[in-house]
């Protein structure tokens, strides 16, 4: 075709092909100017469906007139074949400029916004374009958009027409399969289950070309066309910040919002979209940042060390109160809990947050009182913009809390909506006296060692012989119980228990987060690891920050081979667990099989600081000891690993968790017959978790030693002996 001419035409170069058509750029000898023209394939030239669609295809381009979409001037034929003549842009595409990364947020949002101006303008002439992808959008020098291809674009009440069934294609070439029309990556859910479309169809489209600007990644993926699928269907895209930490929490509701599988649940029209993205425009930064909250842990008054259980469960229940307000981001509790007793001042801890808010204050509790000091900052400035003191009975605490949250709103201009109101005002039980036992059993529980978890279990019983249908208690009782199960002998009554306690809880509250991770618990200590991620799922789903949830998501991945989801899940683990030293350990796993290697060493880096933060507080903690010592042996500290290694196994001699774990930190440090010996311990002492050793890669140095296969298969049996009974 180089050098012909066509009609007044004449052919310079090729510039793409495309499902439909052949571009080439071309010299309009008439008007002397720079052309692109599309031709449709040869192949299709004498198929009366392909010519009915370009003509289609041309007849409602040619009806848009906007400055961020491309003009068609005509369409015409020649020699049997078809050809559209369109405006000639000089530029790249936006999966050009997308490949070298995440594009800065200030430009994200310029190009995002003239991208959703022309599917306005569009949308606006009853126009849907069905095919919005980067490639099929240009980026000129100086920064204008430009989209191309309304090829897929239909006047709605042609969108009946019977079109083309072509072939699906790996790469990126889903075009059409009876009513499916698009390309795969960014098709719409209602695209993909071949119902009728409509501008909505565009906004998904749209969220997923935000979310892939905003990242240079794709919100859903997949080896197969097939799976791509099902990810649109039924995966929750990653958070923007695991691959991109700058992007405000305000941006990630304007994608999650364009990217809800139910139509109705998205933007309505464009321009509900286009407000949003102008007002991040304004002030992308600070948009984020002038609703954002840190609750500090209130100082203890009381001058009883006895006494910090109550502080720290006040303190986390009014982070959970606030949490329930939609327009208010709140820190988390492992965000804050680094500060605790902490002296540096408000404005610094604010600006180490990046919080705009910052709300500390003083508790002290005198029998079945209690007064409760607080203040809120502007982070700053460092100027209080409330304060108030609340004197109070025990038996009014709910009250407190609620009052807490909603003067909060208050000060901040925040209109609570019914639902939210409702939200803050559930109780957790109609018996302080219950809920201050359940408190002391979630302060005990956290502390971990064998007579802090038994001491727990005395309190969380203690709660529900006062309130029988206290869920929470319930659930609490769960979590005791499989964490001495788990590190602590593994003897079967705690399997029974737990499960027992998990079931009472969710049979008074099915959708308690904390009930469904206790379950999720469950279901790994009985080796059914997809029932255990859909539960963990569902308790994640209904309270982000739910203790222990990422951990039993993140142990059920591991043990199923399914490590790059680990791995996916890790930043929001992080974000609303890091404050627990267990989370980060199917983590640094997950990352070690990977080959990941520099990825599990800032996992572990982090894991040290916590796990000796952690022996700080309760040195009697055996094993977090032992994680240290792993840890050690995992940075080349064979000194320091053999040292705390040795403590642990003199405290807890006959435990099997303790003897696993010291196994694996002699087969980091390459100690072949050490870890033998104690792997071979921890197995007659009942050791069960097949899976995990089947997968450990600190026992990689044993795996070619038979014995180490005797050991495995002595394992395998104990854990189906286990399942058997269950």
């Amino acid at each position: 075709m180089i050098g012909k001419t066509i009609t007044h035409y004449e052919i310079l170069e090729p510039l793409g092909k495309g499902g439909m058509g052949i571009v080439f750029k071309a010299l309009d000898t008439r008007l002397q100017r720079i052309v692109a023209i599309k031709m449709l394939p040869a192949e299709f030239a004498a198929d009366e469906k392909s010519r009915r669609r370009l003509m289609a295809e041309a007849r409602a381009a040619s009806a848009l007139n906007h400055p961020h979409i491309c003009t068609i001037y005509e369409i015409d034929e020649t020699n049997g074949s078809l050809f559209i003549a369109m405006e000639y842009v000089d530029g790249h595409t936006l999966s050009e400029e997308i490949s070298s990364g995440p594009i800065e947020i200030g430009r994200a949002l310029d190009l995002a916004t003239q991208i959703a101006e022309a599917l306005q303008r569009a949308h606006g002439q009853k126009i849907i374009h069905r095919d919005i992808k980067p490639n099929n959008i240009l980026v000129t020098d100086d920064g204008n958009v430009k989209i191309l291809d309304f090829g897929l674009a239909h006047v709605l009440k042609e969108a009946e027409e019977e079109l083309l069934s072509k072939a699906i294609t790996r790469e990126e070439s889903l075009t059409e399969t009876g009513k499916i029309v698009g390309t795969i990556h960014y098709m719409s859910p209602e695209q993909i289950g071949g119902t009728n479309v409509d501008a909505r169809a565009d906004i998904f489209s749209f969220g997923v070309v935000l979310y892939q600007i905003l990242t240079g990644t794709l919100p859903f993926q997949g080896d197969s066309v097939f799976e791509i699928m099902s990810s649109i269907l039924k995966n929750k895209p990653p958070s923007l910040s695991k691959y991109n930490s700058k992007v405000p929490a305000a941006i990630e509701k304007i994608v999650a919002k364009a990217l809800a599988k139910d139509r109705d649940e998205r933007y309505g029209s464009m321009k509900e979209l286009i407000e949003d993205l102008k007002k991040m425009k304004e002030e992308p930064a600070q948009h984020d940042r002038k609703q954002s909250l840190a609750v500090l842990y209130f100082e203890n008054l009381s001058g009883e060390k006895e006494e910090e259980y109550f502080r720290d469960g006040m303190t986390e229940d009014i982070i959970t109160e606030l949490s329930k307000i939609r327009d208010l981001r709140v820190f988390p509790r492992s965000a804050v809990a680094e500060y605790r007793d902490n002296p540096l001042t408000v404005p610094q801890i604010g600006k180490q947050l990046d919080a705009a808010y910052v709300l500390c204050g003083s508790l002290r509790r005198a029998g079945n009182h209690v007064r409760i000091t607080t203040q809120l900052v502007q982070a700053d400035a460092g100027h209080s913009v409330w304060a108030e003191r609340y004197d109070r009975e025990m038996k009014d605490v709910f009250e407190l809390q609620d009052d807490i949250a909603r003067n909060i709103a208050q000060a901040l201009r925040i209109a609570l909506s019914p639902q939210e109101e409702k939200a803050i005002a559930r109780k957790p039980t109609e018996n302080p006296e219950a809920y201050d036992y359940y408190l002391r059993g979630r302060g005990y529980t956290r502390r971990a060692t064998y007579e802090d978890l038994e001491y727990a279990l005395q309190m969380f019983e203690h709660a529900v012989l006062l309130q029988p249908d206290f869920a929470l208690a319930y659930a609490g009782i769960a979590n005791a119980c499989s964490l001495l199960y788990h590190w602590y002998g593994e003897e079967e009554h705690w399997i029974e228990k737990a499960l027992s306690a998990a079931e009472r809880a969710l049979d008074v509250d099915p959708e308690l987060p904390e009930a469904l991770a206790a379950r999720a618990e469950n279901f790994v200590s009985q080796h059914q690891y997809e029932d255990a991620i859909e539960y963990a799922l569902r308790a994640i789903k209904y309270k982000p920050a739910c203790e222990r949830a990422y951990w039993t998501l993140g142990r059920a991945y591991f043990v199923m081979d399914r490590w790059q989801e680990a791995l996916d899940i890790a930043p929001r683990a992080i974000e609303y667990s890091g404050d627990d030293y267990n989370v980060y350990i199917p983590f640094i796993h997950s990352a070690e099989r990977l080959g990941k290697e520099e990825l599990a060493r800032q996992f572990r880096k982090r894991h040290i600081h916590l796990v000796r933060r952690q022996l700080e507080m309760v040195p009697e903690d055996v094993r977090g000891r032992m994680l240290l010592a792993n840890n050690y042996a995992s940075e080349g500290l064979k000194e320091e690993a053999i040292r705390e290694l040795k403590k642990a196994i003199a405290l807890r001699p006959h435990d099997t968790s303790i003897l696993y774990n010291g196994a694996c930190t002699f087969g980091i440090l390459q100690m072949r017959k050490e870890a033998l010996e104690t792997l071979e311990k921890a197995a007659s002492a009942g050791f069960t978790y097949y899976e995990w050793v089947e997968r450990d890669p600190d026992l990689n140095c044993i795996r070619d030693d038979p014995q180490f296969h005797q050991i495995l298969e002595q394992v395998r049996k104990k854990t189906e002996e286990g399942r058997n009974k269950r």
